[in-house]
């Protein structure tokens, strides 16, 4: 039985086959921008620092930090500047190096990613989830759906996450909170890299 692409064919029974369009649903769209956005969630979740947009691990988020003013002053007294060339970093967590290294000087309040679809904002936040707090902001359509109620929420209560929703008027709500009791990693190579690149804006967006 053929159908004209773009339709559906319905078994009608007694009557015969017909075909019917297929719906096309119109794009979910944010209320506003995704700076806009971000700043809101933040302050919704009660993450106070700098607001930092930003692509680590190849990945867009927003990053919720501040600086650690003793480790700050320190670095500027030793004369070491943010570094964040991965490789060399990554030497500041073994064994005979960790007692010299510098001492992190940015606190990562925490991550969130700001997206139409539950699917993409936990793709960008879950790497940081197991390191501290972590949220995704959604269009207040998007979480009005059967897929996210029985894939995405039980997902963000896994790894902790706080969903944030934003409505037509770029009102923002929680409609997740996140679970802090969870089991966070320790500090290795890939969360120290990410606290330089981190401080490296923080000292930036303070310069600036």
């Amino acid at each position: 039985m053929a159908t004209t692409p773009g339709q559906t064919a319905v078994n009608g029974g007694t009557k015969g086959t017909h075909s019917l369009a297929s719906r096309v649903l119109p794009p979910v769209e944010l209320p506003a921008g995704v700076d806009e956005l971000a700043v809101e969630a933040a302050a919704q979740l009660g993450w106070d620092g700098s607001v930092l947009p930003m692509t680590v691990l190849g990945r867009r988020v927003f990053v919720v930090a501040r600086l650690r003013m003793e480790a700050h002053a320190e670095r500027i007294a030793m004369g070491v500047e943010p570094v964040t060339d991965r490789a060399t970093v990554s030497t500041w967590t073994w064994p005979e190096l960790a007692n010299s290294a510098p001492p992190a000087a940015a606190e990562i309040v925490g991550v969130l990613a700001v997206a139409r679809h539950w699917r993409t904002g936990m793709a960008a936040t879950v790497p940081f989830a197991r390191y501290g707090e972590a949220a995704m902001v959604l269009p207040s359509s998007a979480v009005l759906t059967q897929d996210y109620v029985n894939n995405c929420l039980p997902r963000a209560r896994t790894y902790g996450m706080a969903v944030v929703t934003a409505d037509e008027d770029a009102v923002v709500d929680l409609d997740l909170s996140g679970r802090t009791e969870r089991l966070l990693l320790d500090e290795d190579a890939v969360s120290r890299w990410v606290n330089e690149l981190v401080y490296d804006q923080l000292v930036v967006a303070t310069e600036g």
